[in-house]
């Protein structure tokens, strides 16, 4: 198939664009380099450099030649920012994305795999369903859900096919490809800077959370998982269809149970300081992916907490400095 990818050369697009690439797809990566990184996409790829809110550029690459389906990864991505910006994260994330349906229905693409999230639910104490409610706690997902919303009227109006994923936290690395965000906000990145002497320490946000251990409980994906169920929803992905998956392991780790696995894998003492919340940190958010398990017979291949940690570490330690 001929993909268009947006967003390739950030930490998830990337390694879904290497992967495509590796299962024999033709792949174009269309990209800002605002947050991502050129070193990031994949030999092998049609690279465009420009932004989603270049309308024209957009419409032009996308009807440059018939693609199969657009799978879409660009996206500001970090919950505490969009508390702090909300408009930025409407404009990019929503705005934007609705640009890309429009050059989709121009250029007659009639399937499109999205990148949603878990942080279109509420915080809950039971596994998340896809019924689960809906109650983003940040704008980050918020802009998700309100795509979500666009995808669905394109569909019912235009035909045009979607598959959302909403997944919960990728981490881990492939062997070339691993997280490289700047500013860095994410977990285990962060545990790991800390063991490379890039940070004097681990910062926890807040430990009065209604959790056994008063921190904050995520579901963490690996990269390498996150990526081969996106690829088995583009296969099945059929026009005028809708398929909405949680893309989890189904077991939730602490703050405190990442930061004690992560010195169990470097060996380094890893000093933690306790502060307080974040707004919009929801207390616990766990993937119940039965269903995606069932109708697409996906299933975590690397779902311990070490093992995605491990392979992250490998690549932190290859790479001290990112794509640098």
């Amino acid at each position: 198939m001929k993909i268009f990818l947006t967003g390739g050369a950030g930490y998830i697009g990337s390694a879904a664009a290497a992967t495509l690439l590796d299962v024999g797809h033709q792949v174009t990566v269309l990209e800002s380099l605002v947050t991502g990184h050129r070193a990031a996409v994949p030999h092998g790829a049609n690279f465009i450099e420009a932004d989603l809110s270049d309308h024209e550029a957009v419409f032009d690459a996308l009807k440059s030649e018939p693609y199969d389906a657009v799978m879409h990864f660009a996206a500001f991505a970090e919950a505490g920012e969009s508390m702090k910006e909300p408009g930025k994260y409407f404009e990019n994330n929503v705005h934007n994305s609705l640009w890309l349906l429009e050059a989709c229905v121009q250029a007659e693409v009639k399937r499109l795999v999205f990148s949603s999230s878990a942080a279109v639910y509420a915080s809950s104490d039971e596994l998340l369903t896809e019924d689960a409610p809906l109650k983003p706690g940040n704008p980050y997902g918020q802009t998700k859900l309100m795509v979500e919303g666009l995808l669905d009227w394109y569909r019912r109006v235009h035909g045009l096919g979607y598959a959302a994923l909403r997944y919960f936290n990728a981490a881990g690395a492939l062997p070339d490809r691993g997280e490289a965000h700047n500013p860095e906000s994410h977990l285990i990145p962060l545990v790991l800077q800390v063991a490379l002497d890039q940070r004097p320490e681990v910062r926890i946000f807040g430990t009065d959370y209604p959790t056994p251990d008063g921190t904050c409980i995520r579901d963490y994906i690996h990269i390498a998982d996150l990526i081969a169920a996106h690829l088995l929803a583009l296969e099945a992905l059929e026009p005028e269809s809708q398929m909405i998956y949680n893309v989890g392991n189904g077991s939730g780790y602490s703050v405190r149970e990442v930061v004690e696995t992560a010195r169990q894998v470097t060996g380094h003492v890893l000093p933690a300081v306790e502060t307080d919340r974040r707004p919009g940190d929801p207390p616990r958010l766990v993937a119940g992916s039965d269903k995606i398990r069932s109708e697409l017979s996906w299933s975590p291949k690397r779902p311990e907490l070490e093992d995605i940690i491990s392979s992250a570490w490998e690549w932190h330690r290859a790479h001290p400095h990112g794509y640098k």
